[in-house]
């Protein structure tokens, strides 16, 4: 119970992030995709704005010039309402259709790759409508959007009033133009327009999505308890692991001493160090270390070595060098192979006269 009052006051590991990535719970902006739809859509439209008025004005000059000699059926009504399809319908597809793909690109931007269907699966908080209608009205979040979206409103109109202002002075000449010109000021001046509002649009969605993220990482914050009980889980209880390292470095010692008695012989500094050696000619190229120890682990394997007629030779600074440069199970260096092999050979030499 203690921990439900603790303070959340960690960042979300890791694991904790990646188990809300994969229930759908990511840091994600609407206002990124409205701003990039609305940008590449007039783009697109300034770019195709020739494209449009052509086709509309072939269609138009059809209908218009054939309207003496077409008599009105259903079948000419028929005609023409599909030449309109066809004229204006590929045009909308396209546009509708890049639309669609600069929505998609613009969530891959902010969340990357992402398929769950958890956020579809039914709860039951959602059915009551009481509560839902809570959420929608007194809640942080509703409060929140209610102050993004009266600011970005406000942000647009302004832009948006000062942008057609600066047209004023070119309203009144349009009295003595034509109609096509007429129709292509406004569109160009809309477009114009709307880009302007595009950009500001681009800007709140920069700060919005800013915002997500932050609320986002704050939503997922841990209490230390939390962070301790998920590191237990990932990584093992440390007082298990500790025993499971004491009962592996028991089982490393236990082999190490069970090789003593198969050694050729232990160089020792008298009470710090000490290294068996084993050199099998037709194994190995070099001799090998198959056991080493400091201090109370040095003192006992001289132990087992006496108990086993392994002999022990003194020599501290061999017994240093070799317990620092070179591993368990390892041959040794070549940079030792002279001073082994003279320790080897006293060695033998010993052997051969107890022999004798």
């Amino acid at each position: 119970m203690a921990d439900d009052f603790q303070e959340k006051t960690e960042q979300p590991t890791p694991k904790k992030l990646d188990e809300a990535r994969k229930k759908g719970d990511v840091a994600k902006s609407m206002e990124v995709n409205s701003a990039f739809s609305l940008l590449f859509g007039l783009l697109f439209l300034w770019a195709m704005s020739s494209l449009f008025f052509r086709q509309f004005t072939t269609l138009f000059y059809n209908v218009m010039n054939a309207g003496y000699l077409t008599e009105i059926t259903q079948t000419s009504v028929r005609y023409y309402f599909v030449q309109g399809l066809i004229h204006f319908g590929s045009l909308v597809a396209i546009f509708m259709g890049g639309i669609m793909l600069i929505g998609i690109a613009s969530s891959l931007v902010q969340v990357g790759f992402l398929f769950t269907l958890e956020p579809l699966k039914p709860k039951s908080d959602r059915l009551n409508p009481l509560k839902g209608f809570k959420k929608i009205i007194f809640s942080k979040r509703s409060l929140e959007e209610l102050v993004k979206n009266t600011i970005k409103l406000v942000v647009i109109l302004y832009v948006a009033y000062h942008a057609i202002k600066s047209y004023r002075n070119d309203f009144i000449p349009l009295m003595d133009q034509g109609a096509q010109q007429v129709l292509s000021f406004m569109l160009m001046a809309g477009l114009k327009i709307s880009f302007k509002i595009g950009l500001i649009f681009l800007i709140v969605a920069a700060a919005d999505y800013a915002f997500q993220k932050y609320q986002h990482t704050s939503n997922l914050k841990m209490t230390k308890q939390e962070v301790k009980d998920e590191s237990k889980q990932t990584e093992g209880d440390p007082k298990i692991k500790s025993r499971i390292r004491s009962l592996q470095y028991k089982m490393a010692r236990n082999r190490m001493m069970q090789a003593v008695p198969e050694a050729d012989v232990v160089i020792t500094n008298p009470t710090h160090y000490a290294v068996a050696l084993q050199y099998d000619p037709e194994k190995n190229g070099a001799p090998r270390v198959v056991a080493k120890g400091q201090n109370h682990l040095a003192l006992k394997i001289k132990e087992i070595a006496r108990e086993h007629d392994v002999p022990i030779v003194e020599d501290p600074p061999l017994a240093r060098a070799l317990y620092q440069a070179v591993e368990l199970e390892q041959e040794i260096p070549a940079r030792f192979f002279q001073a082994v092999a003279e320790v080897l050979a006293y060695v033998y030499k010993l052997k051969n006269k107890a022999l004798n």
